[in-house]
């Protein structure tokens, strides 16, 4: 055991994590990181859902009004600038650009801009939920003398929301790998806590190994989770 403790493995532990608290860099920035991440997603599904909602609505109407096509053709350019660019541009012209003269929490920026992008991927992945289930259920809705909202709203969203699920939580995953950027505009998030550490030992593999294996360790936990709502979802089909 006194070899363990006067290995270098130990010494470089030491070092980086345990050391003037050290470690506090990566619990701190993990907080920032899960912080950026689930309400990015929140706001994604939220404008997600609305832009698939409103071009659903526009495909399903055979002639539709005006304003309905107005929503679609500004669904359709966002989506199209959204998806069109990269992610870090974007945090950057939400950071330096829209809140350039106004003095905003960094963490609002960071949040704003990945659930902006966010809700451009989610919007397809719940378009292609509602498209998915049988078109024979909004009509025997309709027929029923349901209003459109009504069917969508009890009939058609429950089954699109269960069968997108597992996609869900894939974009949960890639949106918290997303967030390591967000350093570049001076937040303390996982990463750039690792990198912190590394400024101040002069040591980058331990650090920075450290943050990837928490990412690692998230990821495979989110994994798991979307293994289990698949089978789940599975059985309940069959059931």
């Amino acid at each position: 055991m006194d070899a363990f403790w006067q290995s270098e493995f130990w010494r470089v532990f030491k070092q980086n994590f345990i050391e003037e608290n050290r470690w506090t860099y990566l619990a701190s920035g993990l907080q920032t990181t899960l912080v950026v991440t689930l309400l990015a997603l929140l706001m994604g599904i939220l404008l997600g859902g609305l832009v698939a909602i409103l071009r659903v609505m526009h495909d399903k109407e055979e002639r539709p009004g005006r304003a309905l096509r107005l929503a679609d053709a500004v669904c359709r350019l966002y989506l199209t600038l959204i998806r069109g660019t990269p992610m870090m541009l974007q945090l950057l012209i939400m950071y330096f650009v829209v809140f350039g003269s106004v003095k905003i929490d960094k963490t609002v920026t960071a949040v704003l801009a990945f659930g902006i992008n966010s809700g451009a991927y989610l919007a397809e992945i719940f378009r292609g939920g509602i498209m998915s289930i049988d078109p024979g259920q909004t009509e025997a809705g309709r027929s029923l003398g349901l209003p459109y909202r009504v069917v969508m709203a009890r009939i058609i969203l429950p089954q699109a929301v269960k069968n997108v699920l597992p996609a869900l939580v894939n974009e949960l995953i890639a949106l918290l790998k997303e967030t390591s950027i967000v350093g570049y505009i001076g937040l303390r998030d996982l990463t750039r806590g690792a990198d912190v550490i590394r400024s101040q030992t002069w040591v980058a593999f331990a650090p920075l190994l450290g943050a990837a294996a928490i990412y690692l360790l998230i990821v495979i936990l989110l994994t798991k989770l979307a293994g289990r709502i698949e089978r789940r979802l599975g059985q309940s089909d069959r059931g």
